[in-house]
């Protein structure tokens, strides 16, 4: 069970530890004199001192900032149409020096804008932070690490990231024609970048000593979370403690899986209506409720729900939903708030900023063919000869990029595409400077697969961001905590436990399972939310949600406190308020009674090979 002391002695870790800055100091220099623009230029390190940076000198700028209270330090997550997604935040007013400077790569003009926020000295505690962004778009506020004593920044990534450019918007110069230099950028080089120029400006400009180390944290959800992958395996050694959210790390397999859904829809032409598919989603999770021993409205044990649970049982039952409007949320979302009514005659294509539209009232029975669609999305696009190319979302997810769009003009249902996905094939593999895929029209599941193929190939060392090598991280002293929303319907929540099992592998494949595990469970941790959704809490199913991760990892890196679980907190439904001790994988839930507020964590066989995947769609390895 959840220890209410684990979590109150966590808070105490920044609530009243003492700034390390006078450990090195006597004093502290006011902010004021702290910060000047010639006391900042008097810290840059000389040029070639960073390898490949030369920083700019007369480019700095400083400026002292007053915030209000309530500040809040985000990590970039994206909330989906029945998510909730929580951050850290501070009670207090910060005062801080706004710091900007810019670098060039040696022996080229690639301009950077680097910009920091280093707090009152008074109030430095010895640590650098940095964030994640989102969908294309990297962090662009600098002040994430205040509310922990550290310094943080962001980057402008060489192309505007800071003024909001999406790293989509730009990665063609034109169509065939790719920013090789900004896609390494985007891919891991500027955040790698901003926290080695970063560290080096923060041990000089508090002056700490050589000796004294500055615990280095990195946190996102999303994109976010491959962005914090990134770092872990290009600069591991650069990092102390890493939290990464459902990480979007697989995207030449990830982005092609956002078309999958419609691609089915297309290749068995059948387009179910949403109301069929969400009452689908609805009945599974009535069925798998208790299967973890609760009933608490959470699939709990996706595992035992595919064991177990029969989708064709739903056959015949009725589904009823009244008329409705909907209004889209925009890029990143899930299908259902990014739905549009422009289009071809058959297709609608998701994009940001749509206009609401309605849809009708729809009732029926479900079919043989709804079903179908359903488990096709659930299982994962496989290959026409029916050889797997990708896992799938777990079932009892929302079937979002399944739902078609509603043509009121012709009052026919169409497929749509998602952006999500559309976009990436278009741009990113036929390099050519569209927003979506417009059509299917000849293509078959192979076609998809290509399209994967293709990415993994183009982009296995820049955006394909699953190297499972992280002994640089490990013998470096770095902490990996890793969660998932286990009903994830954006990223595969399989895809985290795939990358574990290679990282395990990797580094450990010479021992037996239980040895592999225990290794890893000293420096790399993975969870899985039950019933959670993308990087936030789900409305579908109100489980638990982690609230206080920097906590943890802070006291995992600065006090050796290897964490016996995620800290996290029922949020909504019957159990609301709940706190919850979540358990490491391979370890899943057992719950003591129907009623009762503990479980068990344990490991099962035979769930446990339900998230065994091989790939023969592919020649190359999968990691």
């Amino acid at each position: 069970m959840f220890k209410k002391a684990l979590l109150l002695g966590a808070l105490a870790i920044l609530g009243d530890a003492a700034p390390l800055y006078r450990r090195a100091n006597s004093t502290a220099p006011s902010l004021r004199d702290f910060c000047d623009v010639s006391n900042i230029q008097d810290a840059i390190p000389s040029n070639g001192t960073l390898n490949g940076i030369d920083i700019l000198p007369d480019s700095v700028t400083a400026s002292i900032v007053r915030t209000p209270g309530n500040l809040t330090s985000s990590y970039g997550s994206l909330n989906s149409t029945n998510s909730t997604s929580s951050s850290g935040s501070g009670s207090s007013s910060y005062n801080y020096c706004n710091v900007s400077l810019q670098y060039v790569h040696t022996g080229t003009d690639y301009l950077v804008t680097l910009v920091y926020a280093f707090p009152d000295p008074q109030d430095f505690k010895n640590r650098f932070y940095s964030a994640g962004g989102s969908g294309y778009l990297l962090n662009t506020d600098a002040t994430g690490g205040l509310p922990y004593g550290a310094v943080s920044g962001a980057t402008d990534a060489g192309y505007d990231s800071l003024d909001g450019v999406s790293f989509d918007e730009i990665v063609l110069f034109g169509n065939g024609s790719l920013d090789w230099e900004a896609t390494f950028m985007f891919g891991y080089q500027a955040l790698g970048e901003l926290t080695i120029v970063g560290k080096e400006l923060t041990r000089n400009l508090y002056q700490v000593d050589d000796d004294q180390k500055i615990y280095t944290y990195f946190e996102g959800c999303s994109e976010g979370g491959r962005e914090a992958m990134s770092q872990v395996q290009r600069y591991g050694e650069e990092y102390d403690g890493v939290i990464a959210g459902a990480p979007a790390f697989r995207l030449a397999l990830e982005r092609v899986g956002h078309v999958a859904p419609a691609l089915y829809e297309y290749v068995e032409d059948y387009i179910p209506e949403p109301c069929a598919l969400s009452t689908i989603v609805n009945l599974t999770i009535e069925a798998c409720d208790d299967l973890d021993g609760r009933e608490d409205g959470v699939i709990g044990r996706t595992d035992l729900c595919l064991l177990q649970f029969n989708l064709s049982s739903l056959i015949g039952e009725s589904y009823n939903c009244d008329a409705s409007t909907i209004t889209p949320l925009g890029f990143g979302f899930s299908n259902s708030s990014n739905s549009s009514i422009t289009g071809s005659s058959h297709y609608n294509t998701s994009t940001a900023g749509s206009p609401s539209y309605a849809v009708p009232a729809q009732s029926g029975t479900i079919s043989e063919e709804d079903v179908l669609i359903a488990q096709k999305v659930w299982d994962g696009l496989h290959n026409n000869d029916g050889e797997r190319a990708y896992v799938g979302w777990q079932i009892g997810s929302e079937l979002s990029d399944a739902e078609p769009t509603y043509n009121n003009d012709t009052d026919d249902w169409e497929i749509n595409i998602p952006s999500t996905g559309g976009e990436w094939i278009t741009k990113f593999i036929e390099l050519i400077d569209l927003d979506n895929l417009e059509d299917f029209d000849g293509a078959d599941y192979d076609t998809a697969v290509e399209w994967m193929n293709t990415g993994l190939v183009r982009f296995w060392d820049s955006l394909q961001t699953v190297y499972p090598d992280l002994s640089t991280f490990h013998e470096s002293g770095g902490k990996l905590l890793h969660y998932h929303g286990e009903s994830d319907p954006s990223v595969p929540a399989a895809s985290s436990v795939l990358y574990w099992q290679s990282v395990k592998k990797s580094l450990y494949g010479n021992l037996t399972l239980q040895n592999q595990i225990k290794a890893l469970d000293d420096w790399y941790q993975l969870y899985l939310i039950p019933g959670a959704g993308h990087c936030g809490a789900n409305s579908l199913q109100p489980g638990p949600y982690p609230q206080t991760n920097m906590e943890i990892i802070i006291d995992w890196v600065e006090n050796d406190h290897t964490p016996a679980g995620l800290n996290s907190t029922v949020t909504s439904g019957k159990f609301s308020g709940e706190e919850q001790l979540l358990c490491k994988f391979p370890q899943r839930p057992v719950w003591q009674g129907s009623n009762s507020s503990s479980f068990d964590c344990e490991f099962d066989e035979d769930a446990y090979q339900t998230w065994n995947y091989t790939f023969p769609a592919f020649d190359l390895p999968i990691w």
